[in-house]
C-alpha cells in the first residue's frame, strides 16, 4: 500500500500542485482545505506524514500543528510547514510548535517530495547501530520509538527522536550543528542552523530532568554526556 500524505492547503491550486508531484512520486494524498477539515481526517486516515499550509481559514497551521502534537493519536506523525512568510519567527515558531521541517513558498515541488522521502526514511528506520540505551533515568527503547525519563513516557516527533538517538550513538563527541543538519536533516546545502537550535530546546524541555545530558558546546554545537 502506497503511503498516505494528508496535505493542507486553502489555495486549490497549490493542493493541486503538491498533490500531483507526490502521486508521481508514488504517495496516495488526501487534502484538506482549512484547519478544522484537516484535524478530522488526521484523525480518521492516520497519514504518514502532513503537508500543512500556514496560512489556513478558521484554525491558522500553527494552531493545527500544536494540537496535532497534543494528541496522542497524532502526536508522532511527522509534518512539514508551508509558509509564504520568509520571516525567521515564523519558520522558528512553526517548528517551536512540533513540526519537523518547513519549506517557503514559492518552493520547488522537487525539494518537497525529497523532504517528505526524507522525513518518512527517517521515521521508519531511526537507527540500526543500537536498539536500547539506558542512560540513569534516560531510556531510549529504537525499535518501539519510545524514550522515557524515570518511567514516564515522552513523546517526541521524528526528528526530535532522530537527532536523540543520533547524539546518544556519538556520546562524548562534539556534533557541530552543520554536522547535525547534514546527518539528521539530510540536507545537502546548509540552511539556517538555528534550526538545530529550535529542536535541541524543544528536545531538552520535554526531556526534563534528562536534559542535562545534552551538552552545549558554544560556538560549535552539541554532545551527549555519558554519566
Amino acid at each position: 500500500m502506497n503511503k498516505r500524505i494528508l496535505v493542507v492547503d486553502d489555495e486549490p491550486d497549490a493542493v493541486e500542485l503538491v498533490a500531483f508531484n507526490l502521486k508521481a512520486a508514488g504517495f496516495e494524498v488526501i487534502s484538506a482545505e482549512d484547519g478544522e477539515v484537516a484535524l478530522t481526517k488526521a484523525r480518521s486516515f492516520a497519514p504518514e506524514l502532513i503537508v500543512l499550509d500556514v496560512m489556513l481559514p478558521a484554525v491558522d497551521g500553527l494552531e493545527v500543528c500544536k494540537i496535532l502534537r497534543r494528541d496522542p493519536a497524532t502526536a508522532e506523525i511527522p509534518i512539514i510547514m508551508l509558509t509564504a512568510k520568509a520571516g525567521e519567527i515564523d519558520r522558528v515558531l512553526g517548528l517551536e510548535l512540533g513540526a519537523d521541517d518547513y519549506l517557503t513558498k514559492p518552493f520547488s515541488p522537487r525539494e518537497l517530495v525529497l523532504r517528505v522521502k526524507n522525513l518518512l526514511s527517517r521515521r521508519e528506520a531511526p537507527s540500526k547501530k543500537s536498539d536500547h540505551f539506558h542512560f540513569a533515568e534516560l531510556t531510549i527503547d529504537v525499535p518501539r520509538h519510545m524514550v522515557s525519563v524515570e518511567g514516564k513516557k515522552i513523546d517526541l516527533t521524528p526528528t526530535e527522536f532522530k537527532l536523540l538517538i543520533l547524539l546518544a550513538e556519538r556520546r562524548g563527541r562534539v556534533q557541530s550543528r552543520e554536522r547535525l543538519l547534514q546527518d539528521v536533516w539530510e540536507y545537502d546545502s546548509l540552511i539556517d542552523t538555528r534550526t538545530v537550535d529550535t529542536h535541541v530546546r524543544r528536545l531538552r524541555e520535554k526531556l526534563e530532568k534528562a536534559a542535562r545530558f545534552i551538552d552545549t558546546v558554544r560556538g560549535v554545537g552539541y554532545r551527549f554526556l555519558d554519566e
